[in-house]
């Protein structure tokens, strides 16, 4: 090619890449601009008569979660009706520790419903992510089946798998573990996958041309290279597992779902407030759990 035409394909080449990118940014706003013009048309972006007062009461309620109970709460609440009877009285210290101690066993089942669901995940990607990885080259079929069964599995909500999963195993955490194994199988096969690909061909190479079989190549040359960001990959989708976890027990699967579920359903804030908070506490320990591994590994 003429220097003078290779020079101006170089300088055409940033413009083309920046007019590219305006063009993805201006689909995007017009995008957004449809989005915001129809709800508004259809009267969806209301925030209600009261927006404020509403949120001031449910901030003030969120602002004394009721664990506090368990030290401080009136151990003669009376529940009074209209007409000045005492229906009942109760000790609402006592009856916050047994809900503490309930919300103890619900976290407990959220842990084992994450974890058990996570490993079932990565263990059914992994042989995915080997046929799916361009650079193993396996046969064409086998890596579209096996893309197509990634992509379907991360399509699909873990809520869906639940809803489909509590219909046919029944209630419980059963259920949950399979709902999180399944739609954690598209994540940890193309995590797995891409870091694979990854990977220097000729230690692969190598191997083969020695005769090892692929049982062989993988295990002495692409497992001790990808160890490291599976287990990365492992620990970061767990942490979410745990997070996603709670949700499942909306639908019947068991663990702090439910008693989000049943907290949100009656309008106790402050039972909400103890469960995120339980929540939060959960998940930060599991990230500087997976934050010190990851350390480890380097």
């Amino acid at each position: 090619m003429h220097p003078a035409l290779a020079a101006a394909e170089r300088r055409a080449g940033p413009l083309r890449s920046r007019l590219g990118f305006l063009a993805l940014a201006l689909a995007y706003g017009l995008l957004v601009a449809a989005c915001l013009g129809s709800l508004g048309r259809e009267g969806e972006l209301s925030l209600g008569r009261t927006p404020l007062a509403n949120l001031l009461k449910t901030a003030t309620e969120f602002a004394r979660p009721s664990f506090v109970d368990a030290w401080w709460g009136n151990p003669q609440l009376e529940y009074v009706s209209d007409d000045g009877t005492v229906l009942r009285v109760e000790d609402r210290r006592e009856v916050e520790r047994h809900y503490l101690a309930g919300l103890a066993e619900a976290s407990w089942t959220t842990i084992r419903i994450a974890t058990l669901g996570s490993l079932l995940g990565a263990l059914l990607a992994l042989p995915l992510a080997v046929l799916v990885a361009r650079n193993l080259a396996a046969p064409r079929a086998l890596a579209w089946l096996a893309k197509g069964v990634l992509d379907v599995a991360r399509s699909i909500h873990t809520l869906v798998f639940g809803l489909v999963l509590v219909g046919i195993v029944g209630l419980g955490p059963t259920a949950g573990i399979l709902a999180i194994g399944l739609h954690s199988l598209g994540s940890y096969g193309k995590l797995f996958a891409e870091a694979i690909e990854t990977l220097d061909m000729a230690a692969v190479d190598a191997v083969r041309s020695v005769g090892a079989g692929p049982a062989q190549v993988f295990f002495n040359a692409i497992w001790p290279a990808v160890l490291p960001q599976f287990v990365s990959s492992h620990l970061y989708i767990w942490e979410f597992n745990i997070r996603d976890s709670t949700i499942l027990g909306i639908i019947g699967a068991g663990g702090l779902g439910l008693l989000i579920s049943e907290a949100t359903a009656l309008f106790q804030w402050g039972r909400l407030a103890t469960v995120l908070i339980v929540v939060i506490a959960l998940v930060a320990s599991f990230d500087a759990m997976s934050r010190c591994i990851r350390k480890a590994l380097l």
